[in-house]
């Protein structure tokens, strides 16, 4: 098997030349190639010219072009040839060339038409009237001026069943993205069952995030490299009918991103976009100030008759009591600049086509200091049809590298939200660390983490060439090819200033260096089929297969004892050298898959796809499964007895059912697996092998209702659906005596997703030169576990409960105050006389019951207004504040805990037993609030400037914009982090930027 993996690139393209000579031998030579002459024209409705129309030669794929600002077009044809011109809200007109040399059109609005959207469904295209499965977009039009890193973030709040966490403010930090719900019980950093399917250009992307350790929450984005504004669009696939086709690979839905092609121009054009701005931190806590602080201190020793003194108590006696500094402000306070610039260069003739582009990014940050996030991008896509059109390839290749420059932002944050209000200052005069005060105290000054750095540098590029041969009218063969390498490089170096003075002579100079490589290749050789069956039903057929191999490294390297900070870079200069992580691993992959799709006088739809998987990740006998699904709709509204129903302009219902599975476990985890011992020369197991375990299995059931009202100014999607996942791959438990607490395999418990899911878009104005649009999405999602035998006998009994959802916390009861203490007291619930984790009987479910957004887009004349809201309804955890100690202690409070105190609702105590009372408080029922938030996402204000203004400078159009990001929020929650509650991760940054986008 692996030898045919690892040929099949190399001789699949030649056997396909083989093939087509045998078949076509004359297919050079079958067609009468008439004469080609140059067409030209101008598109236009009722109001002037069109840009952007698209102007094609009917039943060819590959001969068209755009018109470009002034409607104009140019093109290559022959006198039989018939134009066809299609624009998103107007009619589609077909032309006759003839001998025509000259063309004056016109298009007639059409508010039906979702027959012209067209969406990716991976393996195949559909438009968006005739889908049977639940796939959501977004364009470029969209996302493409958004002054954000990763493309992910552009989806939040812009699809339905879609959620989109920004775990962390910081640049590069990957975004959590769940389609659905989630659906594995492993759901760690390290083992996370829950990622979706990414797909570049036809390239599988590894997913999983890059463990940095503590200067990223969650992980290098691996999408991180690709430049917003050369992307296309971006499709999710969500239910089963359009994700069997990815068998294991798309149990938690797919994410396919397409990056933008030439388009057709027969000259060569050139695209700037600039933009430039800065962030910020939008939210900040109400904390103490000195006055609030040392009274609240003060209380607490009195209350405890306790008398302070210089070794405990040295904020009351050694640090300045008028002193005051808002250290949110200090440390989190900064304003990080960024700039986008984006270059595009793109041309070709008849048959040719090519573009070329480049980016570059750069970001500050909120915190002092100078760290950097840059990224840089490059690509070019080619491509090419034969004058038969029988012929056609096309070939993309992308590359980008970013540097990240970090430290350990948490910290920065948990200081800013605790220290004291009259800390001493953080620098001496000359710019070095200020610690004589702090020494005083115990404490470290907050800014020596800026002395234990690392830098991350990523490449990465991916190659895609497809190559396309019709056969016959109705048979098509494709070749799609890829390859995607990623590497990143990271430098740590821990300073000596890192820590006060004193003690630098016990603490060494240290350094490590990481690795990550990950390449894949992937070949899908397919057979796509499409026959008219009489005049009024289709068939669509395709077979193929995919050949995937994944191999991954990693290297770590640690040192430390240099004699200079200069050779830190340098390992070899160090005292010690540790070797630490050093991991390769290898995943192969193989399926066949395929398709039929019917339908009858579009009326009637039915999608059968299915797959058969190969996984190296589970043992001998358990490495292939069958996956499949069955989507079918019905267009009512074509039925004759609605024919009278001019309201009614478009309705569909639509379902589907299906099993898709998922084998994101690790490599290698049913073998027995050894480490050496350090020194000894020996080896001991750590991992036992299980080769009975298989594929999670997730069963997706799916309706929806799809309607246009009024001529399709209005359009309403409801769905339902309900995944459930079962045949869990967790740690089964084992005896002490056998050395391992647990062992990998399947256990029969079953995780269900249901929801609700509802998309509106309104044309409220759509005639005259002023327009305006309107669009809403809402999810309502429910998460449980059902089933789960012998829980308790797993390390998963404090996690999870059956019957409840699965981001749930466990709590004491509140019962009140003590009459006799005054303090807060808890329930003991197994009445044994002390408090642990039999007493936590409250289960309380955390995370969205809600999430949507709503926006909207006003244009008049050259002016463009459009703005997004997303909102979400949800329970969190207090801020971190409330969880850091005790109030009285020397630690910074939330305002509200001063306020509860001086009107008698909260008592303060400096002694052993409060504490204990206190925190056994801070763990009950009281610690899950509400943390639902409305916020405005984005506001994009844009101005094109008239064309009379530009034609001496040779611009075809130029526009100049205004965008700002996570502009204001409404939340009644208290903490900085409105999207991960109770979390001390720095909170998405409001930006504020301005741009010019231009064509030359």
């Amino acid at each position: 098997m692996k030898f045919i993996l690892n040929s099949v690139g190399c001789r699949y393209c030649y056997v396909l030349l083989v093939l087509l000579y045998i078949l076509c031998p004359n297919a050079a030579h079958t067609q009468t190639i008439q004469q080609q002459f140059k067409i030209s024209g101008t598109v236009s409705d009722a109001h002037g010219p069109l840009a952007g129309v698209t102007v094609r030669v009917s039943g060819s794929r590959a001969l068209g072009t755009f018109t470009n600002f002034d409607g104009e077009f140019s093109l290559s044809v022959t006198a039989s040839d018939t134009l066809v011109c299609s624009f998103i809200g107007y009619q589609t007109l077909k032309v006759p060339v003839g001998k025509q040399r000259q063309l004056s059109i016109t298009l007639v609005e059409d508010v039906t038409a979702l027959s012209e959207v067209t969406v990716n469904a991976g393996y195949y295209t559909v438009t968006e009237r005739e889908r049977t499965g639940s796939i959501a977009k977004v364009t470029a039009k969209e996302i493409e001026n958004q002054p954000i890193v990763s493309p992910l973030e552009a989806l939040q709040g812009r699809m339905a069943g879609v959620e989109v966490i920004q775990q962390s403010g910081v640049p590069g930090n990957a975004p959590v993205i769940r389609i659905r719900g989630q659906n594995s019980l492993r759901n760690t950093t390290e083992d996370n069952g829950n990622l979706p399917l990414y797909i570049v250009d036809g390239i599988p992307i590894n997913s999983a995030p890059i463990d940095v350790g503590i200067v990223l929450q969650n992980g290098l984005d691996p999408l991180g490299t690709l430049n917003v504004a050369d992307i296309e669009s971006i499709e999710v696939l969500k239910d089963a009918d359009a994700t069997a086709i990815y068998g294991s690979r798309g149990a938690n839905g797919v994410v396919l991103i397409t990056t933008k092609k030439y388009k057709g121009q027969q000259k060569t054009s050139v695209a700037l976009q600039w933009y430039s701005g800065y962030s910020e931190v939008s939210r900040a806590m109400k904390l103490l100030n000195t006055t609030q602080y040392i009274t609240m201190r003060e209380g607490a020793l009195q209350a405890a008759n306790s008398t302070p003194n210089e070794q405990n108590d040295w904020d009351l006696l050694v640090w300045d009591r008028k002193r005051y500094t808002n250290w949110q402000k200090v440390l989190l306070g900064g304003k990080a600049h960024f700039t986008n610039a984006h270059l595009t260069i793109a041309g070709g003739n008849a048959q040719t086509g090519f573009r070329v582009y480049g980016g570059w990014q750069e970001q500050g940050n909120v915190f002092p200091g100078d760290m950097q996030y840059r990224k840089g991008s490059a690509g070019l896509f080619l491509n090419h049809h034969s004058l038969d059109d029988r012929f056609s390839m096309e070939v993309a290749l992308n590359f980008g590298a970013d540097k990240n420059e970090l430290y350990d932002s948490s910290a920065l944050v948990m200081a800013a939200l605790t220290l004291p209000p009259n800390a001493p200052k953080l620098y001496n005069d000359d710019g070095s660390l200020y610690w004589e005060e702090w020494t005083i105290a115990g404490r470290e000054n907050p800014m020596a983490a800026q002395y234990a750095t690392t830098t991350n540098k990523v490449q990465q590029y991916t190659a895609h060439a497809g190559l396309h041969y019709r056969l016959t009218p109705q048979l098509q063969i494709t070749t799609n090819l890829g390859y995607n390498h990623f590497l990143r490089q990271a430098n740590a170096q821990v300073l000596q200033e890192t820590v006060a003075p004193e003690k630098r002579t016990d603490t060494p100079l240290r350094a490590s260096q990481a690795y990550t490589t990950r390449a894949s290749w992937i070949v899908e050789p397919q057979l796509n089929y499409k026959q008219n069956i009489g005049t009024h039903s289709t068939v669509e057929a395709l077979i193929g297969g995919t050949f995937q191999e994944n191999t991954s490294a990693n290297l770590t390297v640690s040192a430390e004892g240099f004699s200079t900070p200069t050779l830190l870079e340098y390992l070899p200069a160090a005292s010690v050298l540790t070797a630490g992580n050093n991991k390769a691993t290898a995943y192969k992959y193989t399926a066949v898959y395929g398709r039929v799709a019917y339908q009858y006088e579009h009326t009637y739809f039915i999608n059968l796809t299915g797959r058969r998987d190969g996984s190296s990740r589970f043992g001998p006998g358990k490495r292939f499964a069958n996956f499949w699904a069955i989507g079918g709709a019905w267009i009512f509204s074509k039925e004759p007895w609605l024919a009278k129903a001019s309201w009614l302009s478009f309705g569909k219902l639509r379902a589907s059912y299906g099993i898709t599975g998922n084998d994101q476990i690790g490599d290698y985890q049913y073998l027995d697996a050894f480490e050496s011992t350090k020194g000894e020369g020996g080896l001991y197991p750590t991992q036992l092998f299980n080769a009975d375990f298989s594929w999670e299995e997730n069963k997706k059931l799916e309706g929806a209702l799809q309607l246009g009202l009024l001529k399709d100014r209005i359009n309403i999607e409801v769905s339902w659906y309900r995944n459930r996942s079962s045949n869990q791959l967790v740690g089964y438990p084992l005896p002490s005596t056998t050395g391992f607490s647990s062992v990998q395999a399947n256990l029969p418990a079953t995780v269900q997703n249901t929801g609700w899911e509802m998309v509106f878009s309104a044309k409220n104005i759509s005639k005259g030169p002023l327009k305006w649009e309107t669009f809403f999405n809402l999810t309502l999602p429910k998460t449980k576990l059902i089933a789960f035998p012998d829980i308790e006998q797993t390390s998963y009994q404090n996690i999870y409960k059956v019957g409840y959802p699965l981001q749930i916390g466990f709590y004491y009861r509140y019962t009140g105050v003590n009459p006799d203490t005054g303090w807060y007291q808890v329930a003991d619930s197994n009445k044994d006389g002390s408090l642990d984790d039999q007493d936590r009987t409250e289960v309380l479910q955390t995370g969205k019951t809600l999430y949507g957004g709503i926006g909207s887009k006003w244009s008049y004349k050259g002016w463009s207004l459009q703005w997004l809201i997303d909102g979400v309804k949800q329970k969190g955890v207090k801020p971190y504040p409330y969880f850091v100690s005790v109030p009285g202690n020397t630690f910074n409070r939330p305002l509200a805990d001063y306020n509860a105190w001086q009107q008698g609702n909260l008592h303060v105590e400096r002694t052993t037993d409060f504490d204990k009372a206190y925190s056994a408080w801070r763990n009950s029922n009281t610690a899950v609030v509400d943390a639902s938030f409305l916020r405005v996402k984005s506001v994009n204000l844009s101005y094109t400037l008239p064309q009379k203004w530009l034609l001496a400078y040779g611009i075809s159009s130029c526009s100049v914009f205004a965008n700002a990001q996570n502009l204001w929020t409404i939340s009644r929650y208290e903490g900085i982090n409105i999207d991960v509650p109770g979390s001390t991760n720095l909170p998405v940054l409001r930006s504020m930027s301005i741009g010019v986008q231009c064509n030359f």
